[in-house]
């Protein structure tokens, strides 16, 4: 355990705890909570029962800072608030200069959708309430974020369940005077990322055992994420010697898998790599359905380098889109590296770009034969100068299989680019 302050993260819904959706905010704050110099000592999801409610609430408020998302709006099922009062001791009251704020968006929401105000007025109200010595954080639709302080500077901050409604209204809880206060007795540990592939988790596991495994001021994290192993090093003040230390007896027997000392995704390598050697980039995709070529334009300003891909699932799209020989498809198969050679092939040419990448493979459940198996995967990436083609066997369901053929392939194109054709996979 470390001395830093905790932080409890208790997200509300119970449409989370059905399963129904999946939890974004708990992630966020606890990242936030550690990079501001908190110790998250755990995420709590729990649903809109009072019972359930009240007991976590009570439990988040004991630490030193509890964050809480959900449960801010205006039906009968929005308690939190309420909680929170019980929680810490405190009566409600209606905040004016709140309720005239969401009174004048509720207004604007009425007109906007031909309504009577009446409609929202008994909401605006409840949104307004909140615990005696509370401040409003400011509004993200009619919600507010709260923020009170208790207990010789204990922190409790409240903020909407939506995601982007919560990561608008966060920073303003930092700039409190409460929150500032309690940031004053903390210190940030330092984080060092590195990224590797091609590399199985137990060998990362025993690399870090023999290097003398972590402690003294350093705690390591291993977690294997979609093919890639991340190892995340957080570092105490004082203990950066420690760190070294443990980073150079780390790498030696694992550092040719190393690909990243950052946390940006394999997409974003590909993207700076194309620029950096001003070449293009185009897909061709069967298995994998568009996956790859999603990945590279989720990230702002692909366009400039990601010219395009073809989701070619039928042989005769195949065929005629990327010019892939009826024959070689009739003696091969969609399934084979030729097949994917020849669609990487036939992408860099019809689409103009400089590098293509193909994948082709059976992700299941069916489909699969003895010679052909499910999570059998070939890819291909093509240059100017040539290219490289990789086999896979992959376990799993459908969805792993086909997020991993899409990680494979980046990670192909990364080694194109890079020209590192003997690092094994």
């Amino acid at each position: 355990m470390t001395g830093r302050p905790r932080a409890i993260v208790v997200v509300t819904g119970s449409e989370l705890v059905r399963g129904e959706r999946t939890d974004r905010n708990g992630p966020f704050l606890a990242a936030e909570a550690l990079r501001l110099g908190l110790e998250p000592a755990r995420i709590v999801i729990v649903g809109d029962a009072p019972e359930e409610l009240a007991a976590a609430v009570a439990e988040g408020v004991a630490a030193e800072v509890c964050l809480i998302s959900g449960g801010l709006g205006p039906t009968h099922d929005d308690r939190t608030v309420e909680m929170v009062a019980r929680a810490l001791g405190r009566d409600l009251h209606v905040d004016a200069e709140l309720e005239r704020q969401i009174e004048a968006v509720s207004r604007a929401a009425a007109e906007r959708l031909k309504r009577p105000y009446a409609d929202f007025q008994s909401g605006v109200t409840k949104q307004a309430t909140i615990p005696d010595g509370a401040i409003s954080l400011g509004l993200a639709g009619t919600a507010p974020g709260l923020l009170a302080d208790h207990d010789g500077g204990r922190v409790v901050v409240v903020l909407p369940g939506p995601p982007s409604e919560l990561q608008r209204l966060w920073p303003n809880a930092l700039e409190t005077d409460a929150f500032r206060a309690l940031l004053a007795r903390t210190q940030p540990p330092g984080r060092r990322v590195l990224r590797f592939f091609g590399v199985s988790e137990s060998a990362v596991a025993r690399a870090l055992a023999e290097a003398g495994g972590d402690g003294d001021g350093v705690e390591a994290t291993i977690c294997a994420r979609d093919f890639e192993i991340h190892v995340d090093l957080v570092v105490e003040p004082g203990a950066e010697e420690r760190a070294d230390a443990l980073e150079s007896a780390l790498l030696p027997p694992i550092e040719r898998w190393l690909y990243s000392r950052d946390e940006r995704p394999i997409e974003e390598h590909v993207l700076a790599l194309l620029r950096a050697r001003g070449l293009t980039l185009a897909t061709a995709e069967s298995e994998t359905g568009g996956i790859v070529a999603s990945r590279l334009t989720s990230i702002p300003g692909a366009s400039d380098v990601f010219v395009g891909g073809v989701v070619a699932y039928a042989n005769a799209v195949k065929e005629a889109l990327l010019g892939v020989p009826a024959g070689l498809l009739e003696a091969k198969g969609a399934v084979s590296a030729e097949a994917a050679g020849a669609m990487a092939r036939g992408a860099r040419e019809r689409l103009g770009a400089d590098v293509a990448v193909a994948v082709t493979g059976v992700a299941g459940p069916g489909g699969g034969t003895p010679e052909k198996p499910v999570g059998l995967v070939y890819l291909h990436a093509e240059g100017p100068d040539g290219g490289l083609a990789r086999e896979f066997s992959f376990p799993g369901d459908r969805g792993s299989i086909r997020a991993r053929s899409a990680v494979g392939a980046l990670h192909l194109v990364r080694r194109l680019l890079t020209r590192s054709r003997d690092e094994a996979v």
